[in-house]
């Protein structure tokens, strides 16, 4: 149920929270400016601190005193002069024309140029650049436009607000906007204790490097010269874990840039220094691209001995007859498949809106046998509420701030490892029966709550029973295994469909493929893992009538 916040300072009180929160936990991370706020920020006046945490939470440093027009403030010129004195807003600051166009409407904008407007009925693009020439220096806002009464403010200190909302956070990309949301019930969350070591960032120089990392991150995405990038990018691993997990996949990232370019011994260069899955595969195709089979040849070899996944076992497969073949070997035997079972369909085209698994699932539906179109959710949301306790505990650096979806290092390659007893525990169930109460119990107390694997839209009661009445223990024990193996990649790929027969106490899966489709990589490693553990498990072509 969503609520209505009656707080008018709610933002006010949010912000606030994170100041404490970070005057708790992170005081020694801090440099002297992010003290000195912590200390200053509760000691003003209550409208004062409301007006400047509503311009921090606003786009931009620029803004008019008439557009901070807040009910609760009152008025925004008296509570921005008690801000002045703090050095953190700055009256009637000096403005380039590019500024001063993003504050002004196109009726101010004739009012303060007058006749040195070429054309008033012009768009404002084109007026700003016919004013370029002419006035390419900076004003203060009152001597840009004389004749208006209204303030321009800017705040001086957003990247220092952005800092302490980073050492919050943890990132970036989450804003203050979290709090409102989950005041108001929208979103809900996990609660989890928070010891001593629960800490995102354990020493400064981790806040330095992910700012550091952010930057070369927003230059890459902004199309910035790839090498002007790379020249700034930290290479050295960072001591952090999941920063510096972070920073391999934004080398990965390059590399595939690289790849794109043709620029093969820089794609290769970045591969071969990172650690991000699949970047050693990588490598080895781009040595295949640049015709150096005798090295790609020599790492895929070392690949083989020890693949870091199935995925890359998968990729080298393919890679491996290429490489012999150009290098004069012998072929290479191929590997085993799994038989899979086959059905075919041939089904008139459907005269209403319609998608290829909803057809299928129609078609092969019965009373005595339902079908539920499910692809990841079923299996994700089955592992996630039996598993529940072991993915929300409480180790040190998972979970540092009130508002995780999951833990921070849910991607990490000890993701595993790091909560071995618990996960034990959990899978334990499905020895002796226990699992279908925890499901069920976790289902009905936890049901809403954010969380990296339950699909709470996909998962209805009857689906979740018929699931526990058909789907044996063993099966969701292998479900479960394989997705905690490596979480990133096994999340995804699992069959369309799955068919139930409630009476029989059995099920199959089903991965559905239209006129064209293939199977993609991740559902071929899916279904060749149910048919090696004895799934039942099966791939529907559909072809359509030919009109006659």
């Amino acid at each position: 149920m969503i609520r209505v916040l009656e707080n008018e300072f709610y933002y006010l009180d949010n912000f606030q929270r994170v100041l404490d929160w970070i005057a708790e936990r992170y005081a020694d991370l801090l440099d002297d400016g992010e003290r000195a706020f912590l200390t200053a920020f509760p000691a003003l006046p209550h409208n004062a601190r409301a007006l400047f945490v509503r311009m921090v939470m606003r786009k931009g440093d620029l803004f008019r005193a008439s557009k901070l027009s807040y009910a609760e403030i009152g008025c925004a010129v008296e509570a921005a002069g008690q801000l002045l004195g703090t050095g953190w807003i700055e009256a009637d600051p000096e403005l380039t024309l590019d500024e001063l166009f993003d504050l002004l409407s196109k009726p101010e904008i004739a009012e303060a140029f007058g006749t040195r407007l070429r054309s008033k009925s012009a768009r404002k693009a084109e007026q700003l650049e016919a004013l370029r020439e002419e006035c390419p220096g900076t004003l203060p806002f009152s001597q840009w436009y004389g004749a208006c009464d209204d303030l321009a403010l800017r705040i001086l200190v957003k990247p220092l607000c952005d800092r302490l909302r980073l050492i919050f956070f943890g990132n970036l990309h989450q804003d203050w906007t979290e709090f409102v949301l989950s005041d108001l019930g929208l979103f809900r969350y996990e609660q989890v204790e928070f010891s001593a070591d629960s800490r995102g960032f354990r020493q400064r120089r981790d806040v330095e490097h992910y700012l550091q990392l952010h930057a070369c991150k927003e230059r890459f995405a902004a199309g910035e010269d790839i090498d002007a990038v790379v020249e700034d990018l930290p290479w050295h691993a960072f001591d952090n874990d999941w920063l510096d997990s972070r920073r391999e996949k934004l080398l990965f990232q390059i590399g595939q840039h690289y790849e794109k370019l043709k620029d093969w011994d820089k794609a290769h260069g970045v591969y071969m220094r990172c650690r991000f899955p699949g970047a050693r595969g990588r490598a080895i195709r781009v040595l295949e691209k640049h015709e150096r089979f005798d090295q790609a040849y020599e790492l895929l070899l070392a690949a083989q001995a020890a693949p870091e996944s199935e995925a890359e076992r998968q990729h080298l497969s393919r890679i491996g007859p290429r490489l012999a073949r150009r290098l004069g070997h012998a072929k290479l035997a191929p590997r085993a498949k799994q038989t899979v079972s086959r059905i075919d369909l041939c089904l008139p085209l459907p005269n209403e809106d319609w998608w290829v698994e909803g057809v299928v699932r129609d078609h092969l539906a019965a009373e005595a046998a339902p079908v539920y179109y499910v692809e990841n959710a079923l299996a994700n949301s089955l592992f996630g509420l039996l598993c529940w306790r072991a993915v929300f505990a409480a180790i040190p650096g998972a979970f540092f701030h009130p508002f995780h979806r999951g833990p921070a290092d849910l991607y990490s390659l000890d993701f595993h490892q790091r909560r071995a007893a618990e996960f034990t525990a959990c899978l334990a169930e499905l020895d002796d029966g226990r699992y279908r109460d925890t499901i069920r119990r976790h289902y009905e107390e936890k049901y809403g709550l954010s969380t990296p694997f339950v699909y709470w839209d996909a998962l209805t009661p009857e689906l979740l029973e018929l699931a526990l009445a058909c789907i044996p223990p063993l099966h969701l024990r292998r479900w479960c295994e394989r997705i905690l193996a490596d979480v990133k990649t096994n999340r995804t790929g699992f069959p369309d469909l799955i068919q139930f027969w409630p009476d029989e106490g059995r099920y199959t899966m089903i991965e559905v493929k239209g006129p064209g489709d293939r199977l993609q990589d991740n559902q071929l490693r899916w279904i060749e893992y149910c048919a090696a553990h004895d799934m039942p498990v099966a791939v529907c072509y559909l072809q359509w009538e030919q009109a006659a």
